[in-house]
């Protein structure tokens, strides 16, 4: 696919072209899907569905070779081995993999965990779940007033009590871009693990998971114009080899007898039952999809949507405060507020003019504590979205700023 505009890349959306007057800025929470992603699916239901790996009929070994090049596929895309791409349900799945098929077994009373002020929900609790049990506890590198971390504070944050690091790669809320490749070398001067929640870098810039220094990295295939229900772990092999099982059943065995069990290498061992295949061979569509696309236009894309939208907002609606860096740290989000009026009114009142928006703490309310404010109404961008969906936006939210200017 050669480099195309945005709106010809459009085309390629059937729900956005079948809905023209819809202004589809929730990205951030899931991205629409392209009929390459949506016809691969398909086809795989309608002339390769079978059980894999578990088969030595034809259909099965056709299905099972789609669904390992879906692996390969992957695991090029992220600069990895496919040997270390393990498939799970989302991003929180695969932190949750992480947390207790390594946190459960290596932390013990005393042992510290660091995350960020700007976590989300998935990057927290099940690190809360996993203190719980062990004795461990949780630090946070500080939220500074620009929307980047206070990198300054790590030094004194880290010490050999920190067993592990994991923070997010790009923030769901703020867009901010964080320097993991430096947190993931200072964790390591400590020997602690690093990993990286990946479910809003992925989708839109490029990655290379060994260039992060990391030992693991979550994504979320919804996000990335992939299917609901498939995500990735990337986890470095020499450390996928020493986990422990992380669900028990069929496909991630070696030898069972009545008392005991034995388990399969990565990634097999903690790929229980039967998986999601169809997704994961749509995930790959997709991740070929936005390598054609090339992820260096995916980002630059981006960057001038939410440089030309924060403009406009500044000089033309003084009503709204936004959060967030300013300048090329920073991915295609706009969290914002509209005076006093709540983030669920505003964000009611767009869809008004088919203005899709998020509205909420978006899984993140400790940073939002530290915003002051409980809720903020997010625009997100991606691939499809154009300068004409930014100018809609505009123009909608000076409307609902008239409609609410007595309560401002």
């Amino acid at each position: 696919m050669a480099i195309v505009s945005p709106p010809a890349i459009r085309q390629d959306f059937p729900l956005l072209m079948g809905r023209p007057d819809l202004v589809y800025l929730n990205s951030a929470a899931t991205s629409q899907k392209p009929e390459v992603v949506i016809e691969t699916v398909a086809r795989y239901y309608r002339e390769l569905n079978a059980s894999i790996h578990r088969g030595a009929y034809t259909l099965s070994v056709q299905a099972s070779e789609a669904y390992e090049q879906a692996r390969r596929t992957l695991a090029r895309f992220i600069g990895a081995d496919e040997r270390e791409i393990v498939f799970v349900r989302n991003t929180t799945e695969a932190l949750n993999l992480v947390a207790y098929a390594w946190g459960l077994y290596h932390l013990r009373p005393g042992d510290e965990i660091l995350l960020s002020e700007m976590e989300h929900h998935a990057n927290l609790v099940p690190w809360h779940l996993i203190c719980e049990r062990t004795g461990a506890r949780i630090k946070a590198i500080p939220l500074g007033p620009d929307g980047r971390l206070e990198m300054e504070a790590l030094d004194s944050l880290l010490s050999h009590r920190v067993r592990l690091v994991s923070v997010m790669q790009v923030s769901n809320v703020l867009g901010t871009v964080n320097p993991v490749a430096q947190i993931a070398q200072a964790a390591k001067a400590v020997g602690a693990l690093m990993v990286v929640d990946g479910a809003q870098a992925a989708p839109h810039l490029p990655v290379d998971v060994r260039a992060l220094g990391a030992d693991f990295y979550a994504f979320s295939g919804h996000k990335m114009l992939g299917p609901t229900g498939v995500g990735v772990l990337w986890g470095r092999y020499e450390v996928l080899e020493t986990l422990a099982p992380f669900l028990g059943g069929g496909s991630m065995i070696r030898e069972v007898y009545l008392d005991r069990s034995t388990y399969a290498a990565p990634p097999q061992r903690f790929e229980a039952g039967t998986p999601a295949v169809a997704e994961a061979i749509g995930l790959a569509a997709a991740a070929e999809y936005l390598s054609k696309l090339g992820m260096d236009w995916v980002w630059q894309h981006e960057l001038e949507l939410v440089s030309y939208a924060l403009k406009r907002l500044d000089e033309e609606l003084p009503e709204v405060r936004t959060f967030g860096p300013r300048g090329p740290d920073r991915s295609g989000v706009i969290p914002f507020v509209l005076g006093s009026i709540h983030a669920h009114d505003v964000a009611t009142a767009l869809d008004q003019y088919g203005i899709a928006v998020r509205a909420g703490h978006h899984c993140a309310q400790p940073l939002h504590r530290k915003l002051g404010v409980p809720a903020t109404v997010r625009a997100s961008f991606y691939v499809y979205s154009t300068q004409e969906d930014v100018d809609r936006f505009i123009e909608a939210l000076k409307k609902v700023r008239d409609f609410f200017k007595d309560w401002l």
